[in-house]
């Protein structure tokens, strides 16, 4: 719940009004926003060009919660999947912060900080050959995988995401 305050209501009486977490676009013209759950503004109510760097697309296959994902070309049309490092045509070029069912459209963050869990600060993260949309300290060795670096981890929760070109073991 967020914070509320007093304003004039259209009858002249003060009213009580809770700010807002998440804009609604015009209809929330005047409004006075809250912080959410992570204490930061949401990325609704930021001014176009500021913000997350996301793309929506539909997804050829379920994702899971924090999943880094490989976009791809479906004949003509952009789907997201798993990125995997044993598949050197599915290189990550972002991730989803929430679950999505195959053929749902998926929030693609492009830039960002990747949520995990118990990270080691300070190492890098390898995109996963053993399991599609993970990452690993460790990175592919076997013939034909990709070893790509997803990015650093800055906390033990958080990844900096900057994906790098992915190489191609021979």
């Amino acid at each position: 719940m967020a914070d509320k305050y007093l304003k004039v209501g259209t009858t002249g009486n003060l009213e009580e009004v809770e700010a807002i977490v998440t804009s609604l676009g015009e209809g929330s013209a005047g409004e006075i926003p809250a912080l959410d759950a992570t204490g930061k503004l949401d990325d609704s109510v930021m001014p176009a060009g500021i913000g997350a760097e996301v793309v929506v697309l539909p997804a050829s296959e379920a994702l899971a919660e924090n999943d880094v994902v490989n976009i791809w070309d479906d004949t003509g049309t952009t789907k997201v999947q798993k990125a995997k490092a044993s598949d050197a045509t599915k290189p990550g070029h972002g991730y989803v912060k929430a679950a999505v069912e195959s053929a749902a459209n998926a929030t693609v963050y492009t830039d960002g900080y990747l949520p995990g869990t118990s990270l080691t600060i300070g190492s890098k993260y390898f995109l996963s050959a053993a399991t599609g949309g993970l990452v690993t300290t460790t990175p592919p060795a076997a013939t034909g995988n990709i070893a790509q670096v997803i990015g650093v981890a800055v906390s033990a929760t958080e990844i900096k995401f900057e994906p790098l070109t992915p190489i191609l073991r021979a």
